[in-house]
């Protein structure tokens, strides 16, 4: 038996999941993210909003050039709430919640100072490092699977992002993959290589990467220690725009 409780939480979360992904600044927003080549200058930004309403957004990032010895490439975003995306936006789709699929677990520690090579979609096959201090740990039918999940900032708050694939990517949920922020857990003792914390592992928050709704994102793809051989039901399935549109 469902608590009423845990649907209607489950439920607030899909609201502010619509409301994100919505917003001037959400995913469906995005239409142009451009880099201009490793070590020159940013772009103006009066240059880049050329040919854009006055309402848009206008954003920075940067990143580490792969075709170089870590040269910074600079960046920037155009949000759009008048994106094709938006327009042709109807809902993320999802698996019903399912309480069998919140799995205790736990976060161990490996090397505070470890990366791990992730694949993203638009970098043909080349791989960024990034920060995996650890590993998260958990049973399935009697068996122990461990995953790599990635620290990373999400919402302001620190996060473990676990990437991970299943055997319904491509059938029922997103083919590349999808995305699972936990809270990274804290101690009350310094943790060294090996030890562990209590985590709590909600697939029913699995959600569908950016590079679902824009296909200005570049979002890291399951590595193959993330791809998990039975199917995960539970969480966001995909998104489904009106008849004919694709990204």
């Amino acid at each position: 038996m469902v608590s009423s409780t845990a649907l209607l939480e489950h439920e607030d979360w899909i609201a502010a999941r619509r409301r994100k992904v919505t917003a001037p600044d959400g995913a469906l927003s995005l239409v142009l993210t451009h880099w201009s080549p490793a070590g020159q200058p940013p772009v103006d930004e009066s240059e880049a909003r050329a040919g854009h309403p006055d309402d848009a957004l206008f954003t920075r990032l940067q990143r580490a050039d792969l075709d170089s010895t870590g040269l910074t490439q600079e960046g920037y975003r155009i949000w759009r709430q008048d994106s094709p995306a938006q327009q042709a936006f109807e809902e993320i789709e999802y698996y019903d919640y399912d309480p069998a699929w919140i799995l205790p677990g736990r976060f161990e520690l490996v090397d505070e100072e470890r990366v791990v090579p992730f694949e993203h979609i638009k970098d043909a096959g080349a791989t960024r490092a990034l920060p995996v201090s650890g590993d998260l740990v958990f049973e399935v039918d009697g068996t122990e699977y461990r995953l790599n999940a990635f620290d990373t900032v999400y919402g302001g708050h620190a996060k473990l992002q676990l990437v991970f694939g299943d055997r319904t990517n491509g059938a029922e949920s997103y083919g590349a993959g999808r995305f699972l922020f936990l809270d990274h857990p804290t101690s009350d003792r310094a943790l060294t290589p090996g030890d562990s914390i209590p985590i709590t592992i909600d697939f029913n928050r699995a959600t569908v990467p950016p590079c679902g709704f824009s296909n200005q994102m570049n979002c890291p793809l399951p590595p193959l220690q993330n791809r998990l051989p039975f199917p995960i039901r539970a969480g966001e399935k995909r998104v489904r725009f009106a008849d004919g549109f694709t990204l």
